[in-house]
């Protein structure tokens, strides 16, 4: 009797179907540890209901893979070699393996602070994981190649060079020609719902109205405005979720935390130990804080304040214009702040926190929708410029963001104030709706919850 496929309820896609090869991958040890990795990480301190972690994002964005991959084959008789279907799907469900304690915290504070010229990712931290489950998988259904892994890694990082497979399946999972890939598809769908806010992006119907011409996914026409919605969103997130300043304190506050235990745990080294790295998972923060390990103690008050919601404090932020961004960087720090301090309240280099974001539409300070190409009832594929849609939309796709916090919420007047000071020698326009100096008023309420 056939195997039948398994069936998985879930909230967005409704009942997805996998086949026998995939939840061979999907019933491991290494898979299985996105289950204690939430998809938003801190995020979840100041949006209750955001719990979903990396294991029910990755079964979404394999299932969209799958789903337009087969699709794309089926209905334009796409000429396909052996399992290209099956990498996709794999590449897709194993994206996220290489992600860290908290998501996004561990790749881009803790790792860069403890092995700053490394320049690791998560998705490098994919690749080695990819790898070992293909030493590790006692059995499977499907006679994968060496290629066919060497091809899944690739499809993970978005990197087509080299590779024989059809440029096409490169448009899927990472889509770095311009960012509009399944990956995507499912966190922003996934994160709305469950943030409880509303997008009018319809990435089914984007899936449906795709096609393979020259080479790559294209979109009919009239989808245009829906790829811009798209990216909106994204950005809309970042601005308003992904960024918020109470979770960027408990980042901080984590990233501390780790780094007080990395000789510990030895942190910094799993990175490059699959067997020591599956170890790792947003449980740490329960070890630290029940642990009676002295060499733990300053992480553990770390852990104790985040639980009483003593935490670092947001202390201001500007936005730092394009052509300034050079200049203001290297001249906004830590110990040039603490220079501009007055008498009243000693400050310290290690009282104040400098972090710097960054906001895009996925494609640094480009339009990223310049670089997809559309369909009519022809044959050619063709760009849509945005002077062709709207003149309401952006016409800069890139926004840069200094954001000052404070360990100690005593200081957060005096080091607002040598910020400020320093803020304006360097040229900056200040926001006027933050905490005054000398004052505890705020002219508007700022959320911290």
């Amino acid at each position: 009797m056939a195997q039948k496929n398994k069936l998985i309820n879930d909230p967005i896609h409704g009942y997805m179907s996998f086949e026998k090869w995939a939840v061979e991958f999907i019933d491991t040890p290494h898979f299985q540890r996105l289950r204690d990795i939430k998809q938003l990480g801190t995020t979840y301190y100041v949006f209750p209901s955001a719990t979903h972690s990396r294991f029910e994002h990755s079964l979404g964005t394999a299932h969209l893979a799958y789903t337009l991959t087969k699709r794309l084959q089926e209905q334009q008789g796409i000429e396909k070699s052996d399992h290209d279907l099956e990498c996709v799907t794999l590449a897709a469900l194993c994206h996220d393996l290489g992600h860290g304690p908290y998501s996004h915290v561990f790749d881009r504070t803790v790792i860069p602070y403890l092995k700053p010229s490394s320049g690791w990712r998560h998705e490098k931290g994919s690749e080695m994981m990819v790898e070992h489950l293909f030493k590790e998988l006692e059995s499977c259904s499907i006679d994968l190649s060496t290629d066919d892994e060497k091809f899944i890694k690739a499809l993970i990082r978005g990197d087509s060079k080299g590779n024989k497979r059809s440029p096409y399946l490169f448009d899927i999972v990472a889509n770095e020609r311009n960012s509009v890939d399944v990956d995507k598809f499912d966190y922003l769908a996934r994160d709305c719902y469950h943030l409880g806010m509303k997008s009018i992006f319809d990435f089914s119907r984007l899936m449906q109205f795709s096609r393979v011409m020259d080479d790559q996914i294209t979109y009919y026409h009239k989808e245009c405005f829906n790829i811009y919605e798209m990216f909106h969103t994204r950005y809309s997130l970042h601005k308003k979720v992904y960024s918020h300043r109470v979770s960027g304190a408990i980042d901080y506050m984590i990233r501390d935390a780790l780094v007080e235990a990395n000789s510990y745990f030895k942190i910094a080294d799993a990175i490059e130990n699959a067997e020591e790295y599956i170890q790792l998972s947003d449980s740490i923060l329960n070890r630290i804080e029940y642990s009676v390990c002295e060499e733990l103690t300053k992480s553990r008050e770390i852990v104790n304040r985040i639980r009483r919601r003593k935490l670092y404090k947001f202390v201001d932020e500007c936005l730092v214009p394009k052509d300034k961004k050079d200049h203001i960087m290297k001249m906004i720090n830590e110990c040039e702040i603490v220079s501009h301090q007055n008498d009243s309240v000693p400050l310290h280099e290690g009282d104040v926190i400098v972090d710097w974001q960054t906001l895009n539409y996925a494609k640094r300070d480009e339009n990223p929708v310049d670089a997809v190409r559309f369909y009519n009832d022809g044959d050619v594929s063709f760009p849509i410029y945005r002077s062709n849609v709207s003149y309401l939309f952006p016409i800069q796709y890139e926004e840069y963001i200094v954001r000052i916090f404070a360990r100690n919420p005593d200081k957060v007047e005096a080091i607002q104030d040598a910020f400020r000071k320093l803020a304006k020698t360097s040229g900056l326009e200040l926001s006027q709706g933050f905490l005054k100096s000398g004052s505890r008023k705020r002219r508007f309420p700022v959320e911290d919850p």
